[in-house]
């Protein structure tokens, strides 16, 4: 077994051990305690079907006929370390407490799991100088931060149900999230990409425009009607305190902003690997 053989089955084995301690430490209806269990599941998953195409040697046939193999891959393991390490740290916010030893201990085995994406990212990009066309580059992993800051909003998401000016809100968060994995995946998928009936780098500019317009009325809106005579509780701990949570929401909002902004601009520039239209 290789190195990058190894690394990937202790991802495996260290994501599916945080799985069961997780399960074993007994189910929530908290969508944090949800998102965490999906990243433990999800991840080593992935790394399993990538282990499995180039045990059998299926990664030259994808990289000949299909995608960039090595982007795709070393994208995964940036993709995954985003994924491990934001879920780390909410869980250890959310379960771990001076009295709470299982949640310590699986607070631990999760930013464990972490660590080994990274060293397999670092691996990549540093050791093995693998360069990214698309997913391990600049302008595709901004698009995988969109959509993981996007992720964070929603399972943040509360507190919105009786509020008309919230649900607009929240409406204007999902539009764009869809279409992000589409792009990517078109945009990995070279064959896929040449059959379109339009060009994609000008239907990403658009929906860069539409994107930076919906997150500027989510970040007016969200904030106003959601602290408008509504300051933070005395009594407000960042696990268990509604204000926030709802707080968070507004953070990554802003988050977003951000990102999509940077992007578009970018592209109008085109410059760090973007491609102007």
């Amino acid at each position: 077994m290789t190195g990058r053989g190894g690394l990937h089955m202790a991802q495996i084995i260290l994501c599916l051990v945080t799985f069961v301690l997780g399960m074993f430490r007994g189910g929530s209806t908290h969508t944090y305690w949800n998102y965490a269990m999906f990243t433990w599941a999800f991840c080593p998953i992935m790394t399993l079907v990538i282990t499995v195409i180039e045990m059998f040697g299926l990664d030259k046939i994808l990289d000949l006929f299909c995608m960039d193999w090595g982007d795709f891959t070393t994208g995964m393991a940036m993709s995954s370390s985003l994924m491990t390490i934001s879920v780390a740290i909410t869980y250890a916010n959310f379960y771990a407490c001076l009295k709470c030893l299982y949640g310590w201990i699986v607070s631990v085995f999760a930013f464990l799991c972490g660590v080994l994406y990274i060293l397999e990212v670092v691996k990549d990009k540093f050791m093995d100088k693998k360069k990214g066309s698309y997913l391990a580059a600049l302008p595709g992993f901004w698009k995988v931060l969109e959509a993981f800051v996007s992720c964070m909003i929603f399972v943040s998401l509360t507190g919105y149900r009786d509020k008309t000016a919230l649900i607009l809100c929240v409406i204007a968060y999902i539009i764009p999230f869809p279409i992000l994995p589409l792009i990517i995946a078109t945009n990995i998928l070279k064959k896929l990409k040449k059959c379109l009936p339009f060009n994609l780098d000008r239907f990403t500019f658009i929906f860069l425009v539409i994107s930076v317009v919906l997150y500027i009325f989510t970040a007016i809106m969200w904030p106003i009607f959601t602290f408008r005579n509504n300051p933070r509780p005395n009594d407000c701990p960042p696990s268990f305190c509604i204000w926030a949570i709802q707080f968070m929401v507004t953070f990554f909002t802003y988050v977003n902003l951000i990102l999509f902004t940077v992007d578009l601009i970018f592209t109008l520039l085109g410059i760090c690997g973007f491609k102007r239209t």
